[in-house]
């Protein structure tokens, strides 16, 4: 499928700053600068979540033109010289990518121990800096998204948000009834329960093929938890995520997010 990349920002509007002309003048007429709110501005460049932002303000690791700001009404305009830690921050047009994650690339922007990183499939084709929401351990295959809207990222990764992920197992042993009904009651996991919302077998002719829901995003949980009922993951594929299936997207390949999509995505209808 071909990669397109999507439209730039939008022409933004300017108005004379000592003037308030009638609404009859405005007509037409665009705006000087455009101000959004500082922890927006953080949020949009991918750094982190609103939440997470105003955490930043708060402890003064934000400055603009150089100042140091702690107050939380603060407002920025797009091409305002904003820094987190001293690195500045852009607050870029929003892109949303699915990607059908293949196995042996890391879900990290960077990482000097890992030969693949899942950006080297998207390599140059968006301008845009994108980062992974979530993770998918070095072999896991399937749904992942990438984003730089920060603020969307932090929904979606939440543990109180509890978004629905189905994985699609390969397990080295079938799977008995008891064991499946095992992991809907709960597995100890670091001393917390993890509860898996549905499961079933994924192919009725094949009891080692399992489909499992959960919201646990604890790392590597899948793999634990049938590890402790004894058994061995030797494949496992993500094939949802917050709404988003791989359908028409081949392994290792990727494709932007329609309106719809997106639409989704921020208000949680999935």
């Amino acid at each position: 499928m071909e990669n397109r990349k999507p439209a730039g920002r939008p022409v933004r509007k300017y108005e004379r700053p000592d003037a308030r002309p009638e609404k009859s003048a405005l007509k037409g007429v665009k705006k000087e600068i455009e101000l959004i709110r500082l922890n927006r501005f953080i949020a949009n460049s991918g750094v982190c979540s609103r939440r997470d932002a105003d955490e930043h303000i708060k402890n003064g690791l934000i400055s603009v033109k150089g100042h140091i700001v702690t107050d939380m009404g603060t407002k920025v305009s797009y091409d305002d010289d904003v820094r987190f830690k001293n690195k500045r921050l852009s607050a870029e047009k929003k892109v949303y990518i699915l990607m059908n994650k293949p196995k042996d690339y890391v879900t990290t922007v960077e990482d000097p121990h890992a030969e693949h990183t899942v950006l080297e499939l998207i390599g140059d084709t968006c301008a845009e800096r994108v980062y992974p929401v979530g993770r998918l351990d070095k072999a896991t295959t399937g749904v992942l998204l990438l984003t730089n809207d920060g603020d969307l990222a932090g929904k979606l990764t939440h543990p109180k948000y509890k978004r629905k992920k189905i994985y699609h197992v390969f397990l080295d042993n079938p799977v008995t009834k008891n064991d499946l009904f095992k992991l809907t009651e709960g597995i100890e996991l670091d001393g917390m329960t993890i509860v898996a919302d549905a499961v079933s077998y994924a192919d009725p002719d094949d009891k080692s093929q399992i489909g499992i829901e959960l919201h646990s995003g604890q790392n590597r949980v899948i793999r634990r938890m049938f590890e402790t009922l004894g058994y061995r993951v030797k494949k496992l594929d993500r094939v949802y995520f917050a709404g988003l299936t791989k359908k028409n997207v081949q392994r290792g390949k990727w494709r932007y997010l329609n309106d719809k999509e997106v639409s989704m995505l921020k208000r949680g209808i999935f």
